[in-house]
């Protein structure tokens, strides 16, 4: 499949809805408390969305019912929002897409609701530092699986375990493009990176083994052993130098792990 190389005007739009995306998940970080339904967290990220003149990414994708994903400690990722409440103790991973004048952003971030466990903390902070660690690839020159490897290398150093059976995404006018991003294997391999490539580099990290499995509903992907799982995601844009994220927001917050 073609990677789709994009021109300045698309990516202005790109930085556009990228900044609502994330945006939208600050508006979900501000709702993880003990007490709220992850329903409230889906009609809040949704209402933001639609009143900055853009159109949630998921809903509708596939036949997701949702504007986000919303999956809770065992959840990796595809979580359908609910009735369920939120308890202290829980890790929320949030994903969310803003979809603005045809051009898609997404980014995701797992966040701790009330007092969480020290060993669920850390699972939060090595997923999203492994992002880190593979964009630190993410220039000219180098391929998609020098990202993909770099991310491994790091989470496993801390004795984590990377998913397998989902994987980041080209993203432009349709959500999902070519290439696949994975977030593990050999370095070297794969497609070179030039600038204009826009990509979501999304770790999934588990604390158990990688394994995981879908629930009956089609959609919530759950860790085989029951161990929590974290998720952190941002759409980026190959430059000729070091990689621009497109998912970020000028907001001050006090939410960690964005």
């Amino acid at each position: 499949m073609m990677i789709n190389i994009k021109s300045l005007s698309e990516i202005e739009l790109m930085r556009r809805a990228g900044k609502i995306s994330k945006n939208a998940l600050i508006v979900a970080g501000k709702l993880m408390k003990p007490g709220t339904t992850t329903a409230e967290v889906d009609h809040a990220v949704e209402q933001y969305i639609l009143s900055e003149g853009a159109t949630p990414s998921f809903k509708g994708y596939g036949g997701f019912p949702a504007s986000a994903c919303i999956s809770v400690n065992e959840e990796v990722i595809h979580g359908i929002p609910g009735d369920r409440v939120m308890q202290s103790g829980d890790i929320v991973s949030v994903d969310v897409g803003a979809c603005y004048e045809g051009y898609h952003g997404d980014c995701a971030a797992t966040f701790a609701v009330g007092d969480v466990s020290e060993d669920k903390k850390a699972l939060i902070e090595v997923t999203r530092q492994s992002f880190y660690e593979g964009i630190k690839f993410a220039r000219p020159g180098y391929r998609i699986s020098d990202i993909s490897s770099a991310i491994q290398a790091y989470a496993e150093s801390q004795g984590y375990s990377v998913v397998r059976q989902y994987v980041g995404h080209g993203i432009g006018t349709s959500l999902h493009e070519a290439p696949e991003v994975p977030n593990f294997g050999r370095p070297g391999y794969g497609p070179r990176l030039i600038p204009g490539m826009t990509l979501a580099v999304e770790p999934m990290i588990n604390m158990g083994v990688y394994d995981v499995r879908v629930l009956s509903d089609d959609w919530t992907v759950v860790t085989v052993d029951g161990m929590p799982s974290a998720h952190y995601e941002n759409t980026i844009l190959i430059t000729d130098n070091e990689p621009e994220i497109l998912t970020l927001s000028n907001e001050i917050c006090e939410i960690c792990y964005l």
